[in-house]
């Protein structure tokens, strides 16, 4: 996937999540549902986090360094962690603490039309952003399930947009039912519940993002799919086996190959170049990503000692 990968789900994302923002707001000011404060917070939180994936792809594609000789690529994990966090902060801890307060304070609604009106206006916002995020991840993550797809893809940007919108329409729906049954039953504790439904919801989303999130920014090696193929290339040629292999993502499209590689005795110091040179080009062909190989040629004495 591309360094732009991802940009069409966090642009139409970052749209609908400020209009939301905005209509959720008055909504509030309006109504002063819980769930609607719960809810625009969540929105303004997501309209930001969208910038900060934006500033990751952005940063991401700078030149190395004397300081960052591998680049900047780890720059959108980063910022994905950070998107996690903020998810947790602004979104989870936010909606709890406004679910408990108005749980004790008992306040009731005003206009719960307008947010209801507000609510299921934001619902087909939300389910386009959804919608655009999906056909984005669908055209990458190949034959692996959903969640396969956010556990294993080196790319932050897609499972981040897929969580948080699915968050935010599910979060959307709690708060309907929150200002619906408040409507219909008049006490006001149903708004609450919704709240604190929303804040479990998000921080559970978010714990799941951190968790993955880290993983990447501390530096995830290849898939054993991608390892397979890695070895298989190098054993071949003028390559008698790979006696041990290490990998690592450097950033989203930036994998780092180190191995020691047992070649062929009696090879000039030409002929060992010439291998070397083959058994990257090999790697690359089959994995793109595979941009950083460093090969260390040495004799299989295993074979030796056996002898």
């Amino acid at each position: 996937m591309s360094a732009g990968g991802g940009t069409k789900a966090i642009i139409a994302a970052l749209v609908a999540n400020a209009g939301i923002a905005i209509a959720k707001f008055i909504g509030f000011l309006i109504t002063g549902s819980s769930s609607m404060l719960a809810e625009s917070v969540h929105s303004v939180a997501d309209t930001s986090n969208q910038g900060l994936l934006l500033l990751g792809q952005r940063t991401a594609k700078r030149k190395a360094t004397l300081a960052h000789p591998f680049g900047f690529g780890r720059d959108r994990y980063f910022y994905s962690f950070i998107v996690a966090l903020m998810l947790f902060s602004l979104g989870s801890v936010f909606a709890l603490y406004e679910g408990i307060h108005k749980l004790e304070a008992h306040e009731k609604l005003s206009s719960p039309l307008v947010a209801v009106v507000i609510l299921v206006v934001a619902i087909g916002l939300e389910t386009y952003s959804f919608r655009t995020a999906i056909v984005e991840s669908k055209a990458v993550k190949g034959n692996a399930t959903w969640w396969q797809f956010i556990r294993q893809s080196k790319v932050p940007e897609l499972p981040v947009v897929l969580l948080e919108d699915a968050g935010a329409l599910f979060g959307l729906v709690l708060a309907l039912m929150g200002v619906g049954m408040t409507t219909l039953t008049g006490d006001p504790v149903w708004d609450a519940i919704g709240t604190i439904c929303i804040g479990v919801l998000l921080g559970v989303i978010a714990i799941i993002l951190i968790i993955e999130m880290k993983s990447l920014l501390i530096g995830e090696g290849a898939s054993q799919t991608e390892l397979d193929v890695i070895v298989d290339e190098l054993a071949a040629g003028k390559v008698q086996r790979v006696i041990h292999v290490k990998t690592q993502y450097m950033g989203p499209e930036e994998l780092l190959v180190a191995a020691k590689i047992a070649l062929e005795p009696g090879l000039s110091l030409a002929e060992v170049a010439q291998a070397i040179d083959h058994a990257e080009q090999r790697v690359r062909n089959r994995v793109p990503a595979a941009r950083l190989i460093y090969l260390e040629p040495d004799l299989d004495r295993s074979s030796a000692v056996k002898a």
